[in-house]
């Protein structure tokens, strides 16, 4: 048996977000002088229905949880998700982008949301990504909170100067990511000579104007970024978005429709250009290619602060920890 540990990460690795996340968490907890260790979830069957879905990997995050303290003794829990603590064997802190009560309405979380207000509730701590994913739990738990974003940081010291690529689009998850509504704006929004590429999708044609790169490493992807003067988003809901906020790291003007959810990046495109948000996304779309650098990649990066690694680091290990240890 090796030797107690301070915390145990019960990481449930279903999204590439979760699997980036969960080891810079561990990263920020061994930086501040505390012990870590990760339990990461089997993966789950695919099924049909998302109440399913979020059982077996429940049931596969408490497996990992027993395990991973019968072996490592911990002082205290992080789960990574809510999803991950919905059967945990003993309360912990929950680490979540968007809780069950907002993206799994009706039928979708028919058992999930009671179960994770009562989570809620006995949980020593929450670490909500953002503002809205606290806000969305209506009441407030009476637990102690507190905000902690995944870590952006850029993928090159400064921005680049020369953009050969239009515009970005990243949808790997094509009906998720609104990938029909991005290439139709495209299309009425383009001119000849520009071209919309799309991460995730397979190499080829997708449309007018629009080419799929394939599923690209994450540096080849960051790489690709950095190129592009121009990152369009039409997601229906989302739960965080760290797609969105790496394009604003690496300089990409962002172009979003509306969407339901937390989704953080959103509030920051509204302040850094209104009019690269909105129902008429060919628009505004139109508007982003037109628009000229001027100051927007260096106050994106100002908003981006609170983003940043430094600022997630001193988090874990001034507020955190502090509380959970």
């Amino acid at each position: 048996m090796s030797a107690p540990v301070d915390v145990l990460v019960v990481a449930l690795p279903t999204t590439a977000g979760w699997r980036g996340a969960v080891p810079a968490l561990a990263a920020a907890i061994e930086r501040a002088g505390a012990s870590v260790a990760v339990a990461a979830a089997a993966p789950a069957r695919d099924v049909r229905t998302f109440a399913l879905t979020d059982l077996l990997q429940a049931r596969a995050a408490r497996a990992a949880a027993r395990a991973g303290i019968a072996v490592h003794r911990p002082r205290a829990l992080i789960y990574a998700s809510t999803t991950a603590a919905l059967l945990g064997p003993r309360p912990g802190a929950i680490w979540f982008d968007s809780p069950a009560v907002q993206n799994r309405p009706g039928r979708h979380g028919v058992w999930q949301r009671p179960v994770e207000r009562r989570r809620m509730e006995r949980a020593p701590l929450l670490l909500p990504m953002s503002d809205g994913g606290l806000a969305a739990l209506d009441p407030l738990p009476r637990t102690p909170a507190i905000t902690l974003p995944v870590p952006v940081e850029p993928s090159a010291p400064a921005p680049a100067q020369e953009r050969d690529v239009p515009a970005l689009a990243y949808a790997a998850d094509a009906e998720k990511k609104g990938l029909a509504t991005i290439l139709a704006a495209w299309a009425r929004a383009r001119r000849p000579d520009e071209t919309l590429l799309v991460a995730g999708q397979p190499v080829g044609p997708l449309g007018e104007g629009a080419e799929g790169t394939g599923l690209l490493a994450p540096h080849d992807y960051r790489a690709l970024l950095r190129r592009a003067r121009v990152f369009i988003a039409a997601p229906r809901h989302e739960d965080y978005g760290i797609a969105q906020l790496e394009a604003l790291a690496d300089g990409c003007r962002l172009v979003s429709a509306p969407a339901s959810g937390p989704y953080p990046a959103l509030t920051l495109a509204r302040r850094l250009d209104p009019l690269c948000v909105g129902d008429d996304l060919a628009a505004a779309i139109r508007h982003a290619l037109d628009a000229a650098p001027g100051d927007y990649a260096e106050r994106a990066a100002a908003l981006l602060a609170p983003y940043r690694r430094a600022a997630f680091e001193a988090t874990v290990a001034e507020r955190v920890l502090t509380r959970l240890l």
